[in-house]
């Protein structure tokens, strides 16, 4: 698998990246898919790595998520081994790790969860690089697959988070979003962090938005529009499917209902090119709701050290020396 770490060629703008260089067996496509946490993303990705492996697709899965819960619904809920945690455990026994201790698959699609600290003990940014360099030294550049997808949390701003848009270590970045101010205003972070390595110098560019729980009211779609990136498919809110996720069901299924939903996702992630996004102002993303539901006719009031001490504050002289002729 040709891909990862160093810059790849510049691409034009709009267009899939340059081709591979000469020798390589055939392109993966390693597509970063962001949002806010809880947005979806897990359920989007179980669902939609099924399906493309029902179509044929060899599909590599990476949970790139410290909650490690990115393959949970793959596995009917069941809990992987991280692959941080498998390393530090067979570190300290003197152990080297191997593909079986960490990648699992289900139906054709390869998945593994790369882990991070436990709370307060750890940065999960940095957990996400060691995460990666151990992918290397297990062979990530060899591996052959049509799609790696990474399920990165959107609203962590840290390094370690960014590495796919930082480094060019994919392709393309799609966003997870709904019709809410904040998965949209994570979006669009995501949009402000690609615009700025593109000025950089990256290539790397996003194919576009899945709104999820879509409940009709069209902000999300709003938002993609002025972003300038297409919406790729809208998953309704839908009891059925909430039901389903409750009980770690694949509902991307060839014979089921939302079976063309996600097959029609499949094409959509497969074809759409990498682009460059136009990312709002904050009044902008305002502007995409009602004022009663955001405050955005809220006056900022600035406060006074009166406010802050609750009473009247005593001015006291200066005992500051003043010199004459000075």
């Amino acid at each position: 698998m040709n891909a990862v770490p160093g810059r790849m060629e510049p691409a034009q703008e709009g267009s899939s990246p340059a081709p591979e260089p000469q020798g390589a067996q055939k392109k993966t496509q390693i597509i970063a898919i962001y949002g806010k946490g809880g947005i979806g993303k897990s359920f989007t990705l179980a669902n939609l790595s099924y399906m493309m492996a029902q179509q044929g697709k060899r599909v590599l899965l990476i949970g790139c998520d410290p909650k490690s819960d990115t393959t949970s619904l793959l596995f009917g809920g069941r809990s992987t081994p991280t692959i941080i945690e498998t390393s530090s455990r067979k570190k300290a026994a003197g152990e080297p790790v191997s593909i079986g201790d960490v990648c699992f698959k289900r139906d054709g699609v390869f998945a593994m969860e790369l882990g991070g600290p436990e709370v307060g003990r750890g940065c999960g940014g940095r957990g996400i690089i060691h995460g990666f360099e151990t992918l290397e030294k297990l062979g990530f550049h060899d591996w052959d697959f049509d799609y790696v997808l990474l399920d990165f949390l959107g609203d962590v701003v840290c390094g370690g988070f960014g590495l796919p848009i930082a480094r060019d270590m994919c392709q393309k970045v799609i966003v997870v979003g709904s019709n809410d101010l904040q998965s949209l205003y994570v979006a669009n972070n995501v949009c402000s962090a690609v615009e700025y390595f593109r000025k950089l110098g990256g290539n790397v560019g996003v194919a576009g938005m899945v709104v999820n729980k879509d409940d009709g009211t069209g902000e999300a779609a709003a938002f993609a529009a002025a972003a300038g990136i297409p919406v790729l498919a809208s998953i309704p809110a839908h009891e059925d499917i909430r039901r389903k996720s409750a009980s770690y069901e694949i509902v991307g299924t060839p014979d089921g209902q939302w079976g063309p939903l996600f097959a029609a996702l499949g094409e959509q992630v497969a074809t759409a090119p990498p682009l460059r996004p136009t990312p709002l102002t904050q009044e902008a993303l305002l502007g995409l709701f009602k004022g009663e539901t955001v405050g955005r006719n809220v006056v900022l009031q600035p406060a006074s050290i009166e406010d802050m001490c609750a009473a009247e504050r005593l001015v006291k002289p200066t005992l500051e020396v003043v010199y004459e002729g000075a």
